[in-house]
């Protein structure tokens, strides 16, 4: 991590002075100012939030998610929190998806019985692809 400017004045003058629970401390040369550098923690990319987010609003829940991308379903539920994301309720449809590479989506689509009665959405997923099929339920 680097620093630009001291976050007491703003000067770009400042000097090492120690470590501190395993972080770096500096000291500003103009106005005396001791400080450290926040870490970063870790970071998922925003590819991984954005599909997470769809794959949520298309009905899948927290742990199908957190099976598909590898990531915690702990992570997105607070996702979903944060950016205030609300799933349309409608209990007569049920979502189900598989991931198929770009030859099985193609084959998949030629057989018209696969798709008829249902919505589908493809999204990409890294290499492959995922289908969401929406299938009334039979009353």
């Amino acid at each position: 991590m680097t620093i630009d400017l001291c976050p007491n004045c703003g000067s770009d003058t400042y000097i090492k002075s120690g470590i501190v629970n395993g972080r770096q401390r500096y000291k500003c040369k103009k106005c005396n100012y001791f400080f450290s550098v926040n870490k970063l923690g870790k970071k998922i990319d925003d590819y991984y939030v954005n599909k997470a987010l769809q794959l949520y609003l298309e009905g899948l829940t927290y742990r199908e998610i957190e099976r598909i991308l590898g990531i915690s379903h702990v992570s997105i539920m607070n996702w979903v929190k944060k950016y205030g994301v609300k799933r349309p309720y409608n209990s007569s449809y049920h979502p189900t998806y598989k991931i198929l590479n770009a030859e099985e989506l193609g084959k998949y689509f030629q057989n018209s019985e696969n798709i008829k009665g249902a919505g589908v959405v493809v999204t990409e997923l890294g290499d492959k692809f995922m289908l969401i099929k929406w299938e009334r339920f039979k009353d």
